[in-house]
This record gives C-alpha cells, structure tokens and sequence, in this order.
C-alpha cells in the first residue's frame, strides 16, 4: 500500500528524531551513571575518612581511656548510612563493635543495601569488603578502626530516588520531544506536499487537455517555487502551443483552400465547356498548382532544418562578407520600391554553414523590403566581439505589435491574420531562419514598434 507524502515525510522525521533522541537519552544515561558512580565511589572514600577522622579525637591520651559514648554515637550513625565499623584500641581490643552492639540491625542494613544495589546494578557483582584505617594523635597511632562497606561503590536510598527520577525524567523528555516533533513534522509535511499535491493535479488537469488551469499561490521553499513555476509555465507553453496548433491547422487549410478552389473551379469551368482550355488559362492553373507545390517544399524544408540530424557544413566565415553578398542579391527588389539599403560594420569571422545563413539572411532581407513601405530604408550591420559575431538587420517598416513579437517565430503565423498573399508568403520564413540560427548554437532577437520598423539581431558564438 502506498503512503502518502505527507504520511512518510512525518513518518520519517519521526523516526530519525526518535533514534537522535534514543541516541542521546542512551548516551545521557551512560554519561550520567559513570559521572554517579565516580561521585558514588568518591563519596564512600570521603564517609570513611570523616569517620576516621570523627574517631581520632575520641580516645583520651592523659587517661588512656575511649569516650565509648562518643564512639557509640559515631558507629549508629556510619551504621545508618551502610557503614558497620569495628574500633580496636591500640593493644588490639575491641573498643566498640556495631554488630556486637545490634547484629539484627547490621543484618537488615546490609541486606537491605546489598538488595537495592542488585536491583540497581544487577551486573555490578558487588559485595561488603572491610577496610582497616590508623586512629592516630600527634602522629602516634592510638588504635585501628574496620569500615565494612558494600564496593566498590554502592548507593543510598537518596540516591536511588535520584536515579529512578532521573531516569524517568530522560524518558519523559524523550516522549514529549517525539510527540512535539510528529506534530510539527506533520505540519511541515503538510506545507511541503501541498503544493506537490497540487502540482500533480494541476499536471493531470493539464494531461486531460485543460491548459487554461493554473497554479495560484506562493511558497517560501525555493524548490517548491521553481517547482511551480515550472508547472504554470508547462501549461502556459501548452495553452500557446495548442493555441497555436489550432492556428496552424487553419492556416494551412486556408493556404492550401485558396488555390485548389481556384484550379477546381477553372478545370469545371472548361470541361463544362463553359469555357475553352486557352493557353492563359492553364497557366493559371498551373501557377496555382505552384504555389501548392512551394507551400508543400517550404514544410519539407523547416521539417528538414527542424530535425534532430539536421547537418552542417561549417568553416570559417566572414560575415560582413555575407551581408554585402546577401546586399546584391536584393539591392534591385529593394530598388523597385525606392528603398535605401545599407551594408556596414567590421569582418566577423565565425564557423558557420555558408548556405544556411545566406538563407538567413535572404529570409530576413525579404521580410524587412516587403514590410517597409516605399522610400524607406533597410540597413544590414555586422558588429564584431570577443565572444561572437553580430547580424543586424533594421527596417524602417511598418513594425510588429508587442503581442505578436513572441510569435512571429512559430510556424505559419502571421500578423496578417487575413493571409493576404499581398502581404506576406505562408508564415515559415522566420521559423526557418530561427532553425538555422539555433542549429548553429547562436541566437535571434526581434525589437519592434509599430509605424517605426523592426530591428532583427542574429547573435552566432566564436567557439
């Protein structure tokens, strides 16, 4: 079964912040106990020294005698806290004993200690050892004292409450931070896959033919951003292309309709006998019947330039050579309208297909003299860089309206939407001249204002 994102986002911040927090509850434990047991171990030295210490000053040096009172009240104490002591004067008698005194209580104690310490510290394997200290006065020694104690370390009752709810604390700690971090990892969960969710609808929306659906909304996560914008610009690239699609197919239809309509209605005309299959006649006919043929050479040939194999022939070429070459060719069409073309710049020399950028340049150069009306002007300037070599090409014509500039590339568009054959071919010449560019790895742009020309740029790289 397949979880959501949502689902195995939380599900997997879950589980890394459980075993971080499994990770230092275990560590925190570790370090904690050993750091206590140190504390543990030192604080028995330290009970046993104050002992030592508190029996020293009990024996009376100008009698010679013990304050067994003192002694006794010294030895209950220790006993309390899980020391049994035994005081030997310096003969080697016994002074005072614990289990002497109360072998009950002694017995309960020790067992008592020797339980919690096995509860606590099963692996321990500890057990009661006796230590044997000098009682001294002025640096003589006035008798010995036996510490029996539980070892090598052992805990009281205190400090086992401590460690139980400290214990309980770290689990606790433990418990809250997983819930905390499932719930805010649900929540981020939930604002990251959002969007993605939304995404994919939007894409299936999109699949099933809804281009005009868009993806409204902001989010702070960069990726989730550019993955938004990818998605509104896809349906955005598809509304156009589909847009375009529909204008393509009545384009052609509207090309192709034109001139069969006319050939069919003249070859019925004259085998109705209506009328006489005159040489002027034919000739319509068969001029008709070549504006279908170049119309169908022109999408042989885009389809050509557009494909995936499309070969170059290059090698190094002057492109201030080209655009005077390109120049002659249209001087006298640009003559006929009173045109003023212009050829300048410096050498450029770039690798590039000779024959396919003449087209370029034919392409360009017959747009600009039959969108510049008469007495105009037509310049062609080549511009030379480090980097690349530059074609501009400027007219003086009657412009492109900003909405049409992102078109004009596409196949078959045109901006007269009436397709008058007056005023323009069948709407493939800049595809073709875009192709080409864009094969060679360089770039074309257009700049345009309606009633003041149109100023084409071909940018073609050194390397």
């Amino acid at each position: 079964m397949k979880r959501g994102l949502a689902a195995q986002f939380t599900l997997a911040i879950a589980v890394v912040v459980l075993i971080a927090i499994g990770l230092i509850s275990i560590m925190s434990n570790v370090l904690i106990n050993k750091e206590f047991e140190k504390y543990a171990s030192e604080q028995r030295e330290m009970q046993s020294q104050k002992i030592v210490s508190n029996l020293d000053w009990q024996y009376d040096s100008v009698t010679g005698e013990w304050d067994t009172s003192y002694v006794h009240g010294v030895g209950m104490s220790a006993l309390y806290d899980g020391y049994v002591i035994r005081v030997k004067d310096s003969a080697g008698d016994v002074v005072w004993d614990a289990e002497n005194h109360d072998m009950s209580l002694c017995g309960r104690i020790m067992d008592e200690i020797s339980e919690r310490m096995d509860k606590i510290r099963p692996n321990l394997h500890g057990g009661f050892v006796t230590m044997e200290y000098d009682l001294t006065q002025s640096g003589a020694i006035i008798g010995t004292v036996d510490i029996q104690a539980y070892g090598p370390y052992f805990f009281s009752e205190n400090d086992s409450r401590f460690m139980t709810a400290l214990n309980a604390v770290l689990l606790v700690i433990g418990l809250l931070s997983l819930a905390f971090s499932f719930a805010c990892g649900r929540l981020l969960a939930r604002r990251i896959s959002r969007p993605i969710i939304k995404a994919a609808h939007i894409a299936t929306q999109v699949s099933e033919g809804n281009f005009s659906i868009r993806f409204n909304g902001k989010t702070r996560v960069r990726e989730l951003a550019e993955l938004v914008a990818a998605v509104n610009n896809m349906a955005e690239s598809l509304d156009r292309q589909e847009s375009l699609r529909r204008q393509l197919t009545t384009d052609v239809s509207h090309e192709l309709r034109t001139p069969l309509s006319a050939v069919s209605t003249h070859l019925e005309m004259m085998i109705d006998g209506v009328w006489e299959p005159t040489k002027e006649r034919l000739q319509s006919c068969f001029d008709e019947i070549g504006r279908i043929t170049g119309l169908v050479e022109e999408i042989e040939k885009l389809g050509q330039i557009e494909a995936d194999n499309l070969s170059l022939d290059k090698s190094p070429t002057d492109l201030l050579e080209l655009a005077g070459a390109a120049f002659h060719a249209f001087e006298s069409e640009g003559a006929k309208k009173g045109i003023a073309m212009d050829v300048s710049g410096e050498s450029s020399i770039v690798p590039a297909d000779r024959d396919r950028m003449r087209q370029v340049l034919a392409n360009l150069l017959s747009n600009a003299i039959k969108y510049t009306p008469q007495n105009g002007q037509v310049r062609i300037t080549v511009e030379d860089t480090p980097q690349s070599g530059v074609l501009v090409i400027e007219d003086s014509g009657i412009g492109i309206h900003a909405e049409d500039i992102p078109l004009i590339f596409e196949r078959f568009y045109r901006t007269d939407k009436s397709r008058n054959r007056g005023t323009g071919g069948a709407g493939i010449g800049l595809t073709i001249a875009k192709s080409i560019v864009e094969a060679h790895g360089g770039s074309i742009e257009v700049e345009s204002k309606p009633g003041k020309g149109s100023r084409f740029v071909v940018i073609l790289g050194k390397a």
